[in-house]
């Protein structure tokens, strides 16, 4: 199958665009669509590879599924178009970097500026159906974003890897933590953040690690 993504993606990911699973995967992603409001845009599904290839990962940081209500979404996990007010999740990842690094909080909510730095945003499934949490899991999207978890850990070395809830900890299990940065912790969302979110320095973590092997710190 011929899918719209940066090269570097398209060459690394070609065998999972072809294989069975995911050509049933499009055709129900089309047919949701078609049927009504999908979040994120259709043209922006796989933005998180087409703003950060393969060969400029740094960091991995696993979201679940796109936000679902209008105008959020833009194929960056916890990451909101440009004038959308900040989720709640969103604030509180913004407080922990302030807290962690002294970085100001940012006026856009809008993750673009990391991806650009070489963190990949990556959700567990890339497309949800509006006001419909989770309508898109089980139907292919979480192996195709296993075979880019395991792609990134079989192919490069010395990423890190930021895994926040239990959802996105079960991805760390395809991670060679001899060869790579795992960092685990509660999830940002109100619910948990206050069970180890906040104060777990992983934006600092990250650095360090990145530093220790020769790469640029991310500006968080």
């Amino acid at each position: 199958m011929n899918v719209k993504i940066d090269p570097t993606w398209q060459q690394v990911l070609q065998g999972e665009f072809d294989a069975p699973y995911f050509a049933d995967l499009a055709r129900f992603v089309h047919q949701e669509y078609r049927q009504g409001p999908c979040y994120p845009p259709a043209a922006a599904i796989f933005n998180a590879f087409n703003l950060c290839p393969f060969d400029r990962v740094k960091v991995v940081i696993l979201g679940q599924d796109p936000y679902h209500e209008p105008g959020q979404a833009e194929g960056l996990c916890f990451s909101v178009a440009d004038g959308v007010p900040f989720p709640p999740s969103l604030q509180n990842i913004f407080k922990e970097v302030a807290d962690d690094t002294g970085a100001p909080i940012p006026t856009s909510g809008s993750l673009r500026r990391w991806a650009g730095q070489g963190v990949l945003l990556l959700n567990a499934t890339l497309t949800v159906r509006a006001h419909a949490a989770a309508s898109h899991a089980g139907h292919g999207w979480e192996q195709f974003t296993d075979a880019v978890v395991s792609r990134l850990a079989n192919g490069r070395d010395h990423l890190v890897f930021i895994l926040w809830g239990s959802h996105a900890q079960r991805k760390g299990a395809l991670v060679d933590r001899q060869r790579h940065l795992v960092l685990a912790s509660p999830h940002p969302s109100p619910l948990s953040a206050y069970r180890g979110f906040f104060g777990n320095h992983h934006f600092s973590l990250a650095n360090a690690y990145l530093t220790a092997h020769g790469q640029q710190p991310v500006v968080w």
